[in-house]
């Protein structure tokens, strides 16, 4: 890591991450040892969420009710390389979410690779969204955001392009966090951060290749960057870490979306890591993004 000048914080942050790190390289391996390090990061959750898990268009979801909510909804999309993680691991957001802007979130615990790829994840992630908007629910897309870390960040931007594409009504926005959107290798992140803590051009390179298993020319809604128009996409907001090699993912999406006439506001997390979204509360620069991010949210909904 002498490459990368971390802070103390963010170094004992790395630090304590790794150290859940297991010998056993199995799938069941990374997962266990994902969801336990997940579990160390944590934390209660606030006082009076009514959380609840469920089955929706035949997709587990877990929805999260402040005691005081409007009509408006956030559905979010977990990361993990598409290949760990659950409703558990990112339950920390999904309620501090729920909590803090008064708003339904709903979880989406898609159907993850080696298993099941590309296009298991984003089918779900339609899914559940299409049934949001009838049923029970009956919610109105202007009052409905996506968002997404890493590989949920892919899912939230694949979604909007399908649901343009379909000419259906789209979320009022999108929130991408630290997105893994199929960029060029020859981005500058990828070699400037090509071993950086947390996630590596290797390990990239690895989730790419379980969720494409299969699919020999990936389209956009397998890596939004591969789109052709990003005309007529919802506002975005987009962070991004500084040492992260998926950093030039969000930057080059940022700029395809205003050259378009769209509206995306980039976020560059200085001094940020891959995954630091668990580290809330343990340094400023972090709880600066989830500021930065909340008030965004906010405004649109």
């Amino acid at each position: 890591m002498a490459s990368y000048p971390l802070s103390k914080e963010m170094t004992a942050f790395v630090e304590k991450t790794v150290s859940f790190n297991s010998t056993d390289s199995s799938l069941a391996g990374l997962r266990l040892a994902y969801s336990e390090m997940c579990r160390a990061f944590t934390p209660a959750r606030p006082a009076g969420l009514y959380v609840v898990d469920f089955v929706l268009s035949g997709v587990a979801v877990r929805s999260y009710q402040p005691p005081v909510s409007g009509t408006s909804c956030i559905v979010y999309l977990h990361g993990g390389g598409w290949v760990v993680g659950d409703l558990d691991s990112h339950d920390f957001i999904c309620a501090e979410l729920a909590s803090t802007l008064g708003v339904l979130v709903i979880a989406v615990d898609y159907r993850r690779a080696p298993e099941h790829p590309f296009p298991a994840a984003f089918d779900d992630c339609l899914k559940v969204w299409r049934a949001l908007r009838t049923g029970p629910f009956q919610l109105v897309p202007e009052r409905m955001l996506v968002a997404g870390d890493s590989a949920g960040g892919n899912l939230a931007a694949a979604l909007c392009l399908a649901l343009r594409d379909a000419s259906e009504p789209l979320p009022c926005a999108q929130a991408l966090i630290y997105p893994g959107l199929g960029g060029d290798h020859r981005l500058p992140s990828r070699s400037e951060c090509a071993d950086a803590p947390l996630l590596s051009n290797s390990d990239v390179d690895c989730y790419h290749a379980l969720y494409l298993r299969g699919t020999r020319h990936p389209s956009a809604y397998a890596m939004p960057l591969l789109a052709t128009d990003f005309r007529g996409l919802p506002p975005a907001w987009i962070a991004v870490a500084q040492f992260d090699p998926l950093r030039d993912d969000g930057v080059r999406y940022a700029e395809q979306l205003n050259a378009a006439g769209g509206a995306a506001t980039l976020y560059v997390g200085e001094g940020l890591v891959h995954g630091c979204l668990r580290a809330r509360g343990q340094m400023v620069e972090v709880d600066e993004l989830y500021q930065a991010l909340f008030g965004y949210l906010a405004a649109k909904l």
